[in-house]
């Protein structure tokens, strides 16, 4: 039997963190919890669910996850990548048991799909299902993107499988916390735009289908060739009438005209006028390391020019 790895990173998820090591404990040999000193319960659940605590603080989750993935002592076969607030359904656990020791050397990772809940419905149109992502790959053959926003495990060495069951993103928390963390969300891929724009700091080599699943890399090159370079004005309404209306997002009802509304025009909206606020602020300064110095006081993100 092949032997897996899970790696979940962790910042007050006590509501969280049990709910995820029970769903992965029938395939997992060994759970490794990267905690950035949690000030609530959830060191001591995870240790309780015999989960391996290693503890660093906290600048991204692109050097977070890359921390966990240098230092924490993996001898499995296999590793898996998991948020805290997501969950691998019964379906999936087997799947993953029964099909990932028979697959052949050629292949170097897995694609799951991804559903998302939220108010207690699963979003099932708008686009959002299924979410084809690369979450577990062969030891040594897979990194995560060096990116402040929309990280993705690239791998090497082989192709890719997509396994049938999906995992549900179930985040337990309100919807003040959804709006605080897309605003969060917000600040950092305006970072992201802003060195495409101005070449300010290292940026990781662009997302290749081989290295990734298709769906993730034809909306990164969609979202940083076309997208990017519409007016936000423009571009955030277009993006949520494509997906409220040409893809059905009304079908998902009430809970689904809060989520769209939300996810696909405010959060969208909000990152164009946090691109614009702080373009005026930095294009001022002549050299990338100012515009960097200036852009870390601002959003409190430690950038460092290279």
């Amino acid at each position: 039997m092949s032997s897996v790895a899970v790696l979940i990173l962790t910042h007050n998820e006590e509501k969280h963190i049990g709910r995820a090591l029970r769903a992965v404990a029938p395939f997992a040999s060994e759970v490794f919890v990267v905690d950035a000193f949690s000030s609530d319960k959830t060191v001591d659940i995870a240790s309780a669910h015999g989960a391996n605590v290693l503890s660093n603080p906290w600048t991204n989750y692109s050097k977070q996850f890359q921390w966990g993935l240098d230092n924490a002592p993996i001898k499995a076969d296999w590793v898996m990548r998991l948020d805290a607030d997501e969950v691998i359904e019964p379906e999936l656990a087997e799947e993953i048991a029964t099909k990932l020791p028979k697959l052949g050397q050629d292949v170097a990772g897995v694609n799951l799909k991804r559903k998302h809940i939220f108010l207690g419905r699963w979003i099932r149109h708008g686009g959002r299902y299924p979410l084809i992502l690369t979450r577990i790959w062969r030891r040594g053959q897979g990194r995560i993107e060096d990116r402040w926003m929309d990280e993705h495990i690239m791998i090497w060495g082989g192709r890719t499988v997509l396994f049938d069951a999906p995992f549900s993103d179930n985040n337990l928390n309100d919807i003040g916390f959804f709006t605080e963390k897309h605003n969060k969300y917000a600040t950092r891929e305006a970072v992201d735009v802003l060195n495409q724009r101005y070449g300010l700091f290292l940026q990781d080599v662009v997302l290749k289908t081989e290295a990734s699943s298709f769906q993730a890399s034809a909306k990164r090159f969609l979202k940083e060739r076309v997208y990017n370079r519409v007016p936000f004005p423009i571009s955030t309404l277009c993006y949520f009438l494509y997906r409220y209306i040409f893809q059905l997002g009304f079908l998902d009802r009430r809970e689904g005209l809060i989520y769209h509304f939300l996810q696909g025009y405010w959060y969208r909206f909000l990152v164009g006028v946090k691109v614009l606020e702080l373009d005026r602020a930095i294009r001022q300064f002549p050299t990338a390391e100012e515009k960097c110095i200036e852009l870390a006081r601002l959003t409190k993100l430690d950038i460092v020019s290279d």
